[in-house]
């Protein structure tokens, strides 16, 4: 098994385009999809002697041993199909949480003895197929298996897609990075020679005595096959020479529901170039937009966004240096905000909480900043 990749806390970050691809392609032979009935499913502790024998008596034994080590340290599940047993991966619980509709925090504080009775009676009234997802000698996740419920967009073929569309329509682009975990996979590409999609954007910056150097086109596209994200593409724009990422509002999102497929990504791609378009008069109406009360107007919108407390507070603290208490434009705010991005990637590399946290940075695009920019002391 290639650099432990069984494992649940796996990640991988990439330089080359084709070496991240190729990567992709790998996971995806390791893998397989298998519809099942959802009440034929069911959830075993792993520490229990049945599957402890199970495992003991198999074949690949000595191959399973760190599967079943790296799973006690996790989920301690396993899902009993037909006659077989497979750990339980710690990006599956999402989904069978969903698929048995069970919820509530208590749920992470039972014994897991207890935690797969509740499951399996859940289970026992499903109606329906589960479509359950191998992945590395685990499962990845049980997403509801009907028509109109999960479709399967291969990453890969996404990834692979994504490039031939740069390669027809932004020729001269560079791959800026990508990275892997069990939950999400991103990838970043830089469009370098775009100076005609920058041309107006640099022209409001001037327009507003804003800052212009380094200024670059991106794009980023993440998806994920357990449920923590569709096949979506997020505009973006390059700060600094790549330094920062300022995300251009809501991305192309694409979610894995009723029957969609690669036909539908392609149209995705096909919008691309007119999204940017609609950003930049976004971006103009904060440029326009004086605020007060900054850093007031700054923790309002990153408490409104979903940022959390300890990140946003480091936020404010730097841009109230660099700012002290002078009005400024909301969009020199947002440039603020978008630190929130680099704070989590140094505290907590996590593919499933950096995907999010860039959505939430771009929710506050579209916000309306003036309702935050009061005086007094802000109390989160």
């Amino acid at each position: 098994m290639n650099d432990k990749v069984f494992m649940d806390q796996y990640r991988k970050s990439f330089l080359s385009e084709e070496e991240f691809i190729a990567f992709l392609e790998e996971r995806e032979a390791n893998s397989a999809w298998e519809r099942q009935k959802s009440n034929k499913i069911r959830f075993i502790a792993a520490d229990d002697e049945k599957v402890q024998k199970r495992m003991e008596d198999s074949e690949d034994y000595s191959e399973m041993q760190p599967v079943m080590k790296d799973t006690m340290e996790h989920t301690r599940l396993v899902l009993k199909v037909q006659d077989s047993f497979y750990p339980v991966r710690s990006c599956a619980v999402k989904t069978i949480l969903d698929r048995a509709r069970v919820s509530g925090n208590a749920l992470n504080k039972v014994e897991k003895t207890v935690l797969a009775k509740i499951l399996n009676y859940c289970m026992e009234v499903a109606s329906g197929d589960a479509l359950i997802r191998f992945c590395e000698k685990k499962i990845s996740a049980v997403h509801g298996g009907d028509p109109s419920d999960y479709a399967v967009l291969e990453m890969p073929e996404l990834f692979r897609k994504t490039v031939e569309y740069l390669q027809t329509n932004f020729p001269g682009y560079t791959f800026a990075g990508a990275s892997y975990d069990h939950s999400v996979a991103t990838a970043l590409w830089e469009l370098s020679n775009e100076t005609e999609l920058l041309q107006e954007y640099k022209k409001l910056l001037e327009e507003y005595k804003l800052p212009t150097e380094g200024l670059k086109a991106g794009l980023r596209l993440t998806t994920s096959d357990v449920g923590y994200s569709g096949a979506n593409l997020y505009p973006l724009l390059f700060l600094k020479d790549g330094v920062n990422i300022l995300p251009l509002g809501s991305p192309l999102k694409l979610e894995h529901k009723n029957g969609v497929s690669l036909e539908h990504f392609d149209g995705q791609l096909n919008l691309l170039y007119a999204q940017y378009g609609k950003a930049l008069s976004n971006l103009e109406k904060m440029m326009s937009l004086v605020l007060f009360h900054p850093v007031n107007a700054m923790l309002g919108v990153m408490k409104r966004i979903g940022i959390p407390k300890k990140i946003a507070m480091e936020v404010a603290e730097n841009f109230r240096q660099e700012y002290e208490e002078r009005c400024c434009s909301a969009y020199e705010v947002y440039l603020g905000i978008t630190e929130a991005e680099h704070i989590l990637m140094r505290d907590e590399p996590e593919g499933a909480k950096i995907v999010k946290m860039e959505e939430n940075i771009a929710r506050a695009v579209h916000i309306r900043w003036k309702d935050y920019d009061l005086a007094g002391e802000m109390k989160w």
